[in-house]
């Protein structure tokens, strides 16, 4: 997959005529400098798609967004991170709503030109006071070199940045894609505690734009796990300015074809980053299931052994524990036959016909010994597959989640609660 494609930096101001900027708002803490505020830009017009969390409490910026989007023609993204503007009522629409009108106005656009994302903590009145007063510098700021600012100051619980950039030629023109991303909790299928902001130079039509969009995200972002939950404020958001001057890209084309392997390439890529970099993870799993009666069977049985707290702790505990496997393959609601299930960790069998196998245990715990490892699940039924990536649970990542009550005693502090 890697030799179609030219890796290059920039991340997401790596395509032409895109450019970031970040600044540092103390929004979490007021004495911290870590950049938590900002903005990505066009400079030409934009076709634009996004998806967004499945989760019915859905934060202010993510229904603000929601609904510019349908202008399709978002040519900016303004983000803060440290707080989620979720669950915080009229005045959190009216905060998400003024992002994006103050940022409008300072880059001569319309109101509905412009995304707005959080992410941080939920329930929580956003530090306008904070956040306001640096929104001439956010714009002041812009520039093609910082896409890697932009990636630092939309991360929480992540430990490092998450980046990505390729070219490769469509129709005999060179186009690029860029990408960052967050995420390292509250990470499950149908996306999660993340956001994703991917640019491109591409010219597409709005409907080739849209469906490779879906399709990627379906196939990356809705294939990871770190601990099975889904938050409020998930979004992935595709910009495309055409500034490559390719032929525009048309649905179920050669070239529509090669595009949207591109951007599956790039939202794999950070989709991965994101398990790795899962809140004190120790292991990265790529599970497989085949053999299923369906692809909808085969994605029950994924997510039901990806999610099992018991199977995750085994992971932990380096423990070739099939039994933990199995039950969780029973109960996924998939049709299976005990007799006919086989499940491997790499290429050792360790349980045949639904029974142990003769693998040395020795074996499959030297391979789960490993920080990354992969694992099939056959059915031994009929066609269908389905590919997950998974990380384990640790002791560390429940003390990590015990208590977010610091946020709490600051927003006291600043008369927000």
């Amino acid at each position: 997959m890697d030799l179609p494609y030219t890796r290059i930096k920039g991340g997401v101001c790596a395509p032409r005529d895109f450019q970031g900027s970040a600044v540092s708002c103390g929004i979490k803490d007021p004495k911290s400098d870590r950049l938590d505020l900002c903005l990505i830009y066009s400079d030409r017009e934009c076709r634009s798609a996004g998806m967004f969390t499945q989760n019915r409490v859905k934060a202010a910026p993510v229904r603000i967004s929601q609904t510019h989007l349908r202008s399709e023609g978002v040519r900016a993204i303004i983000t803060n991170s440290g707080n989620a503007n979720a669950c915080t009522g009229p005045n959190g629409m009216q905060d998400a709503r003024n992002m994006t009108k103050e940022i409008a106005r300072l880059l001569e656009l319309k109101q509905r030109d412009v995304a707005v994302c959080s992410t941080g903590v939920i329930g929580l009145p956003m530090p306008m006071m904070r956040i306001e007063p640096q929104y001439e510098a956010l714009a002041a700021g812009l520039d093609p070199k910082k896409g890697t600012d932009v990636a630092k100051a939309i991360i929480t619980s992540d430990t490092h940045e998450k980046e990505v950039a390729i070219s490769l030629k469509i129709g005999g023109k060179r186009i690029r894609i860029g990408g960052c991303a967050k995420g390292a909790g509250m990470i499950n299928p149908n996306m999660a505690t993340m956001l994703c902001y991917i640019t491109t130079d591409a010219n597409l039509s709005q409907t080739a734009l849209e469906a490779a969009t879906e399709e990627a995200v379906e196939n990356t972002f809705n294939r990871i796990t770190i601990d099975g939950d889904t938050s409020t404020n998930d979004s992935v958001i595709v910009l495309a300015n055409g500034a490559a001057e390719n032929k525009k890209i048309q649905p179920e084309s050669k070239n529509c074809i090669n595009f949207r392997h591109a951007l599956q390439f790039v939202m794999n890529k950070l989709a991965k980053a994101i398990v790795r970099d899962g809140e004190r993870v120790t292991k990265f799993i790529k599970l497989e299931v085949k053999g299923a009666r369906s692809h909808n069977d085969a994605k029950k049985v994924a997510q039901a052994v990806a999610n099992s707290s018991l199977v995750k702790a085994s992971w932990n505990g380096e423990d070739p524990n099939w039994g933990r496997i199995i039950h969780a393959v029973g109960y996924s609601g998939a049709s299976i036959r005990e007799e006919f299930l086989n499940i491997s960790y790499g290429s050792k069998l360790a349980c045949e016909g639904g029974m142990q196998s003769k693998t040395n245990p020795e074996v499959l715990r030297n391979i789960v010994s490993k920080p990354e490892f992969s694992i099939t699940v056959d059915l031994g039924l009929g066609e269908g597959e389905y590919q997950i990536y998974a990380s384990d649970l640790s002791p560390e990542y429940v003390d990590f989640n015990r208590s977010e009550y610091a946020y709490w005693k600051q927003a006291k502090r600043d008369g927000l609660v």
